[in-house]
């Protein structure tokens, strides 16, 4: 395959004058900054190889030649030459010019027309049309950007099977046209082949109609004989039953007014034993009443006896306590004298003892040494005697301070005592009031709970008083009502049982609502008729939601064996849609709808089923005129029940609908049942509650107790805090005061003392000094140191004399004092005030027990007076339930006979309608043979001749055994009074006038019916006859012979056309998917050499595997190392080497030897552009020749040669080019 070896251009747009560019090799790299003139290369390239002007980027081929655009070209022509080597070196000169507004072509300079310059391009592998040899710029991104019909679109334009669109869609549309045609002619031919069947039907039940008629009028005939025959027999059996029965009647009412009478001379006597019982039961409750006072009163009492003998306990155990305190009181004074007796006797012996010592020392001197001691002194004296005076007086001074300070002491210990016992004492009312105060809060939480427990009883009973007093209110009202409305008759066992039933039905399917007569009413009472009358049949009929509830009702019925009921499903009835012009008529009518009030809300539907449209007004004029007057009949009834239906039948009230209305009434008087049961039920239960006095008063004398308990012991405690312990705590501060100060005072005098004795010794000291010259020889005579020392024997023994004179006296002076203070205790009068205390409650207590047994012996004959009472009620109520016993048996007996009476009577009362009603039906059977001529044998005249009686027309009007007719009822099943006729019954075989049993009856009925009904079917599929059927056959023959000679002709053109539609198809589908599968059977291969990673994927897939070139081609790529995402999803660079990837798979499609791709890098990053170069270079090596314009180094570099664009600033840019070969360089080169 050969390649492109240079290009010649001249004055191609930025091109001036005549510039070879080249050599090009195998992978040649155009580079040059933006605006240099690359892709005017790239356009040169284009133009020579015969790209459309509009696709280079110009208007016009003008335009092309240099310095057109600023309107100063160079020249009137210019040319790009193309020189193309072949393998073998052969060189092709392809060369288009410019000349005027045109162009010319030439191949090795010689002039070509473009069909054959076309030609020969194509013939070397370089496609025009498809441009299978360049990439434009932005190409790329946009194949990446392609929707799957774009790249359906670029298939075509590959394969060139879009150059068949044209005649495919032509062909296609002739194919389908054709097939219309054909369609239609086949229609028509069918249609007239139908027409063929039904004018030869017509001919044949022509043939059948009038056999088929004769044969059902002597059915018709034979049938009502039959039915005639046997509504005689049975009006003469039902007549002679009701003869019977009318005479068993007669005796029962006989029985039943003797049973009646028996019954009320019992109720009379019963009566008179309940007046008697009621009053035993009111002197029962006065009695009851007096106990309910005395035993609160006797309670009371025994609280207040309980109270004083804890009290009196209490006080025995202080009296006690007083006692021991008084004994040991006693003894402590006794002891105290004796002790201070022995203090005494101890100091006078001790003064004694001294006397004989001093006596005894006093002569062991010599009288002359005591003269001179005496005289010595005496001169001491004289000489210290202000130093004595001196002394003596600080001695007086230390003495009296010692004598106050010995005194303090012994005060400071008799005030230890004295606080000592104080805060025992004070203890000990602390103590007291503490239990006190255990006591109080025990009680006070009993307490709380008593009167919780009392106002809970006094709320009930409250509450209890008043709902009793509105219940009463209640039921009086309810009982008169009752009494007005007649009520209080028993309810028929027959409802009562229907009840019973809908209640179980309620319970067991959840989905049942009840009788529609239970679930709505008329909104006032005016309306009861009118209501009635409408809802008619179904007001009995139970509704439920589903079907499958209504099923389930039915199969219970059947398995209970309970009598048949209708059954309206909300979810499967159909009512008609309510006219809601009908609500704004005028005057006094309304919907029948808006007079009803129902609950719960779903029961509008059934409601809407069962009334309709239908209108009620206040009078039968204006629900006549209502009727019929308007441009469209309506279904209106009137007050008193009269009701005009659409189809102008008008019907009074039945026999029994006023009876039948009244069954509003009885809803109320049902509600009426149910408040009284409720009121009774509740009263019951408030007597339950009221029973409750009895312990309400047993309460209150406990809260009594429990307060007065309270209250003393709460003045007991406010007595030990307010006056007892605060006493204590005054004595207490007041002796911790006068010991503050005792212990003060002893300070001071200790402190006064200390100073006083230096004072002492200094004067002490200056007095021994004379002492000790005065008396110098004296001692020395008498051998002693000095005459201190002498006197100090004598001293010591002094001070100890002085000190334990001091210590019996002190000891005196205490035991004075504390019996003095015990002296001044009187513990006798404590004793004495809680005997007084203890006598006075023991007084009271006895009082109490006294009262106590007072009330008690009160009650007793109280409760032995009711107990009598209650015996004699007891046997009363024995009588009373003998006289009941005998009431009810003859009650039921009355009953019974009253229902079998009423039994019969219903019995006579179904006979005799039995009997109406075939009086009614034979007179409706004739009447039918009127209306339907059907002629059956009479006695005396014929059916023709039958009349209605005079005054029967205003009977059809006003009967109250008139039928209700509305619009979807039958006109033949209206009932007449027609006069009495003689029928002629031998022409009825004689098969059908022995029938033995009903079983028989009813064989030969179902004969008789089925065969006029399988006549009267038959009859009725055959139309009239139609006397021109034959001739109508004949034309329609001719016209379905000259439609088949069309369809055939059309289906000739059908084939023909689509013959021409496939092999036009066939070829566009063998040009596309050649191309297709081409390019899908290498594109993952080329992704994977791209991507240099063989875990790389691309595929792709046509959405319509019949026709792809209708719809669009998939495209999908899976990048190296991820997971499968949308085109869309993937990144700029992954999108760019996909494209890549297509482009080079469409390209080995139909290979041109070179390849001319524009800036195909722009969007790729250094490894993506490593990948797509190394690509290039092998596919260069191997395929093909590629010239890429690119401005990255990391591309071009694996070129083989540069072609490098530059530009030159003038009036109008021009390109110059350099060519660098690269495989000068080949070392260099990575």
């Amino acid at each position: 395959m050969g390649i492109l070896t240079q290009l010649e251009i001249e004055n191609f747009k930025s091109y001036k004058g005549k510039q070879i560019i080249g050599p090009f090799k195998r992978f040649t790299a155009i580079i040059g900054p933006n605006g240099s003139g690359k892709s005017n290369l790239m356009d040169a390239i284009c133009f020579v190889l015969g790209e459309k002007t509009a696709n280079l980027r110009v208007r016009s081929v003008k335009n092309l030649i240099h310095g057109s655009p600023i309107h100063k070209p160079v020249s009137n022509k210019a040319q790009v030459t193309a020189v193309y080597a072949e393998e073998d070196g052969t060189e092709m000169r392809f060369t288009r010019c410019i000349v005027g507004s045109g162009t010319e072509y030439r191949i090795n300079n010689k002039g070509v027309p473009y069909s054959q310059y076309q030609e020969k391009l194509e013939s070397l592998g370089i496609s025009i049309k498809a441009r299978n040899f360049l990439v434009f710029q932005g190409t790329v991104e946009s194949i990446a950007l392609k929707t799957p019909k774009e790249r359906t679109q670029l298939f075509e334009q590959i394969s060139r099977s879009g150059e068949l669109q044209d005649d495919y869609l032509q062909t296609k549309s002739d194919m389908q046209s054709s097939e219309e045609d054909t369609t239609f002619h086949m229609h028509k031919k069918k249609g007239i082949s139908a027409e063929r069947r039904a004018a030869r039907a017509e001919k044949e039940e022509a043939d059948k109609y009038l056999n088929v008629k004769d044969d059902l009028s002597t059915s018709q005939i034979r049938y009502q004989l039959f039915k005639l025959l046997y509504n005689e027999k049975k009006i003469e059996n039902l007549s002679i039953s009701l003869q019977k029965k009318e005479k068993e009647v007669t005796k029962m009412e006989s029985r039943c007014n003797n049973i009646e009478q028996q019954l009320k001379s019992k109720k009379q006597e019963s009566a008179k034993l309940a007046r008697e019982t009621a009053v035993l039961d009111k002197k029962i409750q006065e009695k009851d009443a007096d106990l309910i006072i005395l035993r609160p009163q006797y309670i009371k009492e025994k609280e207040k006896s309980l109270h004083l003998k804890r009290r009196i306990d209490s006080l025995n155990k202080k009296l006690d306590k007083h006692k021991a305190a008084h004994l040991k009181h006693q003894d402590d004074i006794k002891s105290l004298k004796n002790e201070l007796n022995n203090v005494v006797h101890l100091e006078d012996e001790y003064e004694k003892q001294l006397k004989e010592d001093e006596d005894v020392r006093s002569i062991r001197l010599r009288e002359s040494q005591v003269h001179e001691y005496t005289k010595l002194k005496e001169q001491v004296a004289k000489t210290t005697t202000k130093f004595k005076q001196e002394l003596n007086k600080i001695d007086r001074e230390q003495d009296d301070d010692q004598k106050k300070l010995q005194s303090n002491k012994q005060r400071r210990e008799d005030l230890l005592a004295q606080e000592k016992q104080l805060a025992d004492q004070k203890n000990e009312v602390e103590q007291r009031i503490e239990t006190l105060s255990k006591y109080i809060s025990a009680n006070s939480e009993e307490l709380n709970k008593l009167q919780h427990h009392f106002d809970t009883i006094s709320e009930d009973l409250r509450q209890a008083n008043g709902k009793q007093s509105e219940l009463n209110r209640e039921l009086e009202e309810v009982t008169s009502k009752l009494s007005e409305a007649n009520a209080d008759n028993q309810e028929s066992h027959r409802n009562q049982k229907r009840r019973e039933l809908i209640e179980r039905l309620k319970e067991m399917f959840p989905g049942v609502f009840g009788r529609l007569v239970d679930l709505c009413e008329p909104i006032h009472s005016r309306y009861s008729v009118a209501v009635t009358k409408i809802l008619a049949k179904h007001m009995d009929s139970i509704i439920v939601n589903t079907e499958k509830t209504a099923r389930d009702c039915i199969e219970y019925f059947k398995e209970q064996h309970i009598e048949p009921a209708t059954f309206l499903p909300l979810d499967g009835i159909r009512p008609k849609a309510i006219n809601e012009v009908l609500r704004s008529v005028g005057g006094t009518a309304k919907m029948i709808l808006d007079v009803i009030q129902y609950d719960p809300p779903e029961l509008k539907k059934a409601l809407e089923f069962s009334a309709g449209n239908a209108l009620v007004c206040d009078t039968m004029e204006e629900a006549r005129k209502l009727a019929f007057d308007g441009s469209s009949r309506k279904k209106v009834v009137g007050l008193d029940g009269s009701l005009f239906n659409k189809s102008g039948v008008i019907s009074g009230g039945a026999s029994d609908l006023k009876q039948r209305a009244k069954r509003w009434d009885d809803k109320v008087v049902d509600n009426f049942k149910r408040s009284r049961d409720r009121c009774r039920n509740e009263l019951k239960e408030i007597s339950k509650i009221k029973r409750k006095e009895p312990e309400l008063q047993n309460l209150k004398s406990k809260i009594d107790g429990l307060t007065n308990r309270l209250k003393y012991s709460k003045n007991d405690r406010e007595t030990n805090e307010n006056v007892t312990l605060e006493e204590k705590k005054r004595e207490l501060k007041l002796v911790r005061d006068a010991l503050q100060q005792t212990k003060n005072s002893i300070t001071k005098l200790e402190k006064a003392v200390s100073n006083r004795k230096d004072n002492i010794d200094s004067l002490r000291t200056r007095i021994n000094q004379i002492e000790d010259q005065v008396f110098s020889e004296f001692c020395h005579s008498i051998g002693v140191e000095n005459i201190r020392h002498y006197e100090s024997k004598m001293l010591n023994k002094q001070q100890s004399q002085s000190k334990r004179r001091l210590e019996i006296q002190s000891q005196k002076s205490k035991l004075q004092q504390q019996l003095e203070y015990e002296l001044k205790r009187d513990t006798i009068a404590i004793v004495t005030k809680t005997e007084n205390v203890l006598n006075s409650d023991k007084m009271e207590l006895k009082q109490s027990k006294l009262d106590e047994d007072k009330q008690q012996e009160k009650i007793d004959r109280m409760e032995e007076m009711v107990n009598e009472l209650r015996e004699k009620k007891s046997r009363l109520k024995d009588v009373v339930e003998d006289k009941e016993i005998e009431v009810k048996e003859l009650k039921k007996n009355f009953n019974q006979k009253s229902k079998e009476i009423a039994s019969e009577r219903n019995n006579m009362s179904s006979l005799e309608n039995r009997k109406e009603q075939l009086l009614n039906d034979r007179n409706g059977i004739l009447m039918t043979c009127k209306l339907d001529n059907i002629k059956i044998p009479l006695i005396g005249t014929s059916v023709e001749e039958l009349q209605l009686e005079p005054g029967h027309e205003r009977e059809l009007l006003d009967s109250e055994e008139a039928m209700e007719i509305d619009e979807d009822v039958d006109q033949g099943d209206l009932r007449f009074k027609l006069p009495e006729v003689q029928i002629d019954y031998s022409s009825l075989p004689k098969k059908y006038r022995n029938a033995e049993d009903a079983s028989d009856y009813k064989d030969l009925n179902d004969e008789l019916s089925s065969n006029v009904k399988r006549l009267q079917n038959l009859l009725a599929t055959i139309s009239a006859p139609n006397m021109k059927a034959g001739e109508r056959l004949d034309h329609v023959n001719l016209r379905l012979a000259e439609t088949s000679q069309q369809f055939e002709a059309a289906r000739k053109r059908a084939r023909k056309a689509k013959a021409d539609f496939e092999g036009v198809r066939k070829r566009r589908y063998d040009l596309f998917m050649d191309a297709f599968e081409h390019v899908a059977d290498h594109i993952d291969n080329i992704y994977k050499d791209i991507a240099d990673n063989a875990s790389a994927q691309a595929f792709l897939g046509p959405e319509n595997a019949e026709e792809p070139y209708l719809d669009g081609i998939n495209y999908n790529c899976v990048a190296p190392g991820k997971r499968f995402r949308p085109m869309d999803n993937l990144s700029g660079g992954e999108k760019t080497v996909a494209a890549l990837a297509l482009l080079f798979a469409i390209h080995s499609f139909q290979p041109s030897p070179f390849f001319v791709l524009d800036e195909i890098d722009a969007s790729l990053d250094i490894t993506n552009i490593n990948t797509v170069a190394k690509y290039i270079c092998n596919e260069t090596k191997r395929n093909c020749q590629c010239i890429v314009i690119s401005l990255k180094e990391e591309f071009y570099h694996y070129a083989d040669s540069l072609v490098g664009i530059y530009s030159e600033d003038g009036e109008c840019t021009m390109s110059k080019v350099l060519t660098l070969d690269l495989n000068k360089y080949v070392e260099s080169k990575p």
